[in-house]
């Protein structure tokens, strides 16, 4: 369905409709995602086409609502907002891109600003086209989302080379699924639930609302990404192989992994070989379609990436759970790792595991001004002797940047300069 408007809500449901950037308003009940939100109205009008991207379902058609009623608030008719969801069977009339193209030019008017979201716009045949043209095209404002991260590694980032920015999408941050529990004060007791749930929205509601659909739902999610995004879309044949290996992934959250280290274990688990190249492939294909994360090793005393080995985080930890049976008192400390990975990523600069030569450093942040910071994660440090290990890998390090050890202890402490800090509120008070 072509809508030149999407009609989210009602004007008495807004509470706040004049700003300049988000603290925020409440829609429908919708958790609104205030630092993706803020970016797209800090890029309006920019001349850069808004490329907006993420797993599927965490969020993106939602963001681009918001942002719509934003506009619309904000003094914009709803005849100059054009919305296309491509996932919509309706809209699988269009022949071509060009016949999209067709549709959306006919609705222009000269020295009229309209903005134009397309929604899963991958799944639009030579889809780079499509963006090119509305780009070059004068008084159209352009957003696009994708599930797969092909969006930028296609013809488009090429062919619009310095002309886009790219936003990454996550499921909630634990902020935001503090905000959907307003009636829970127990911050602990929400962590753990965080921790052993979803932070998909549509899981978050269906635990509120139908607790025992949350993994239905979630099981059905993973399908789609996994059978309809990458075994179909690549026509790949070895479906239980491919499982295997991202059952693989899932189990080692946080460790360090190598394809060797991949086909060894398989080869020993199940006589199956694999070459190097098709693990290469796999892993690929799981990051593209953003259901993992790799995150590469950061020599410290060199100051270079090491080019071999890489970690990995899961999107959201419910998907793992699903997957394995799930303890809601084993495997903290990593899945606390990979909550405080997606929480550094939302807060920009580039995510590194560290090493110093002398030891492991979770998490090294490098800020596009030069600065760094360090990150330590353990899911409690009371024991001297744990906690000694903690601060050794980070006191190896020589120089004066920030260096923290994140914990889910009550103590909090500067010892020797490195900041010693409870995780949750970490996680709460920074947002």
């Amino acid at each position: 369905m072509i809508f030149y408007y999407l009609c989210i809500c009602t004007d008495e449901n807004i509470q706040k409709t004049q700003f300049s950037s988000v603290d925020f308003f409440c829609i429908d009940n919708m958790i609104q995602r205030k630092s993706y939100l803020n970016q797209l109205i800090q890029l309006r009008d920019q001349d850069l086409i808004k490329v907006v991207t993420g797993i599927r379902r965490c969020g993106k058609s939602t963001l681009l609502q918001h942002f719509m009623q934003y506009l619309k608030s904000n003094g914009v008719d709803k005849d100059a907002i054009i919305f296309i969801n491509f996932e919509e069977r309706e809209n699988a009339r269009f022949a071509s891109w060009e016949e999209i193209y067709d549709f959306i030019a006919a609705t222009l008017i000269p020295a009229t600003k309209r903005y134009v979201f397309l929604d899963e716009v991958q799944m639009v045949p030579n889809f780079e086209k499509l963006v090119d043209a509305l780009y070059v095209k004068k008084d159209i404002d352009l957003y696009v989302t994708g599930s797969n991260a092909y969006l930028l590694s296609s013809e488009l980032s090429t062919l619009l080379s310095g002309r886009y920015i790219a936003i990454n999408l996550h499921p909630f941050s634990f902020a935001e699924y503090v905000a959907a529990f307003p009636d829970e004060h127990d911050s602990g007791r929400l962590f753990r639930r965080y921790m052993n749930g979803s932070c998909f929205p549509e899981a978050v509601t269906l635990s509120k609302t139908a607790p025992q659909q949350e993994n239905v739902y979630l099981q059905s999610l993973y399908d789609t990404v996994v059978v309809k995004d990458i075994v179909q879309r690549r026509n790949l044949k070895k479906f239980d192989t491919l499982q295997r290996v991202l059952n693989f992934i899932f189990d080692s959250v946080g460790s360090i992994v190598s394809p060797n280290n991949i086909t060894d274990i398989l080869r020993a688990e199940t006589k199956e070989a694999l070459s190097h190249n098709t693990i290469l492939k796999y892993l690929r294909y799981f990051s593209e379609s953003y259901l993992i994360y790799p995150v590469r090793l950061f020599n410290i005393k060199g100051k270079r990436l090491l080019a071999s080995n890489y970690k990995y985080y899961v999107a959201d930890l419910g998907l793992k759970n699903i997957l394995h049976t799930n303890s809601p008192v084993t495997d903290l400390g990593h899945k606390l790792e990979n909550v405080i990975y997606f929480e550094l990523l939302r807060r920009g600069g580039n995510v590194y595991a560290g090493n110093s030569g002398k030891g492991e450093v979770d998490f090294v942040v490098q800020h596009h001004d030069g600065t760094r910071e360090y990150y330590q994660v353990a899911y409690t440090a009371n024991e001297p002797k744990t906690l000694e290990r903690e601060l050794s890998s980070l006191r190896n390090i020589r120089d004066s940047y920030p260096k923290y050890l994140l914990t889910l202890d009550y103590e909090t402490s500067n010892i020797d300069g490195i900041q010693r800090v409870n995780a949750i509120d970490w996680l709460i008070d920074k947002n």
